[in-house]
């Protein structure tokens, strides 16, 4: 089995189009040190993953106030509030472009689709962190910086 980086869940080399199959899949799969596998009450299976194991595709938030929680959607309907217990990191994509991951439960995280990303950027704001003006997101009272103004582009 494999799930491509764009969130596509695969068996023997054909997409899985029923997503109740796919959403069962997805509740058993875990993260060991060196490998994703579906874990059974009778085997533990290895499952190769492109990227990250789901795709964020939706944030709803309530626009206007400074206190927003930001509720983020996967492309299995699995849905999380941004905060202590579900982080968002942003990376650089090898052609330096921005990939925000989601954590979404135990080592298991979601990359955000390219629209959410555009969407994600646009709810950032400036935070001063560590004496430093820093763009980052802000859901309720958490901040996840994206990256020092400074180092911005123009």
């Amino acid at each position: 089995m494999r799930i491509a980086a764009d969130g596509t869940w695969h068996y023997n080399g054909s997409p899985i189009g029923r997503m109740p199959m796919v959403r069962l899949f997805a509740t058993i799969l875990r993260k060991d040190p060196e490998r994703y596998v579906l874990v059974t009450p009778v085997e533990r299976i290895g499952i190769r993953v492109d990227d990250a194991p789901f795709l964020a595709v939706e944030v709803a938030h309530e626009p206007g106030t400074i206190a927003d929680r930001l509720f983020i959607r996967t492309s299995i309907d699995d849905i999380v509030e941004l905060g202590a217990e579900h982080a968002i990191r942003f990376t650089t994509a090898t052609d330096g472009g921005l990939k925000p991951y989601i954590h979404i439960r135990g080592d298991l995280w979601a990359l955000a689709s390219r629209a959410l990303t555009q969407e994600l950027v646009g709810l950032a704001t400036t935070e001063e962190i560590n004496g430093r003006d820093v763009f980052a997101l802000r859901s309720g009272e958490h901040v996840f910086p994206i990256a020092a103004v400074e180092d911005m582009p123009g």
